[in-house]
């Protein structure tokens, strides 16, 4: 039986020993020795902390073509790297302002702004580096499909252009609709690349891979959801980061439109067909149905 505790928990102890080995001057260097400030910034923004629910659903993803678990290392690296960049240049000044974050200083406040923006640059830079490595897989083609993947959803069409939606509907208003087209890109477009990813690590057929990017994407809304409703309910000691941001800017969500309970039950209704799209899979999908569960419940 699927024990997803377990198997998270695993991934999370993978990915920061994996994080903590690649960040170093001497792993970053080249042609140039890499600047000590600029790799005490990237540790400071990718380790110690975070649930790695990306790279644990590479990880899914792939077990469902049997894929052995440290084969999807790297790629899970790469998706991880790509998210901490985000973080990083969201809790900027001129984007989201926050001070903590995992519940300790944001790189800016740790280090400064042009620090910070340097360090996720770098994050992001290097993502695609282990991505071309053939220690990632072994087939160059193989390798392009997985960067073209990570690049479109991390960016003007995906995670980069959600948030630039993001910051267009503080000023004019959303629709329910433009809500959505918004959070699917801004959230829901790395966690679709992480599935895909899995799935194309694994070799999968393009059958398999359209219903795996079908729970990808409502498995994406689900997170958001989830997202949305803990800024309204949980504590900034609970989240580790300050809640109630999106009331306090007046941003529109599904939560503000539809209220909690609503909220909850489109929430509840996504998770379902996130499940529903991995039916053919069977027992080896129990990984990516216990993931878009948890989305539901997680309490932070």
């Amino acid at each position: 039986m699927y024990d997803f505790s377990a198997d998270s928990a695993d991934c999370a102890r993978a990915i920061e020993a994996g994080l903590s080995d690649y960040l170093t001057g001497a792993r970053l260097s080249g042609p140039g020795p890499a600047a000590d400030r600029v790799v005490a910034a990237m540790r400071h923004g990718a380790l110690e902390g975070g649930k790695r629910l990306r790279p644990l659903l590479v990880r899914q993803a792939a077990a469902i073509f049997s894929l052995p678990k440290p084969a999807a290392l790297s790629t899970g690296l790469a998706v991880e790297m790509v998210h901490c960049y985000s973080l990083v240049h969201d809790d900027l000044p001129a984007m989201d302002d926050d001070d903590l974050r995992r519940g300790r200083p944001t790189v800016h406040k740790a280090f400064d702004e042009a620090t910070a923006i340097l360090a996720g640059d770098a994050l992001l830079t290097h993502a695609f580096a282990l991505l071309s490595d053939p220690l990632c897989h072994p087939e160059a083609e193989v390798r392009i499909r997985l960067v073209s993947e990570l690049a479109l959803g991390s960016g003007a069409g995906g995670m980069v252009g959600g948030q630039m939606r993001d910051i267009e509907g503080e000023k004019g208003g959303f629709s329910p609709g433009e809500i959505s087209i918004m959070q699917s890109m801004k959230t829901g477009a790395l966690i679709r690349a992480s599935v895909r990813m899995g799935a194309i690590l694994g070799g999968a057929d393009p059958r398999a891979l359209s219903a795996l990017t079908a729970y990808a994407e409502a498995a994406g809304r689900a997170f958001q959801l989830a997202d949305d409703i803990l800024d309204v309910t949980a504590t900034p000691e609970t989240m580790g980061k300050a809640t109630g941001k999106d009331a306090e800017a007046g941003k529109q969500t599904l939560v503000s439109t539809l209220g909690l309970e609503g909220a909850r039950k489109v929430l509840n209704d996504t998770v379902t067909e996130a499940i529903q799209a991995l039916r053919t899979f069977g027992p080896k999908a129990d990984g990516l149905r216990a993931t878009a569960r948890y989305f539901a419940s997680r309490e932070k």
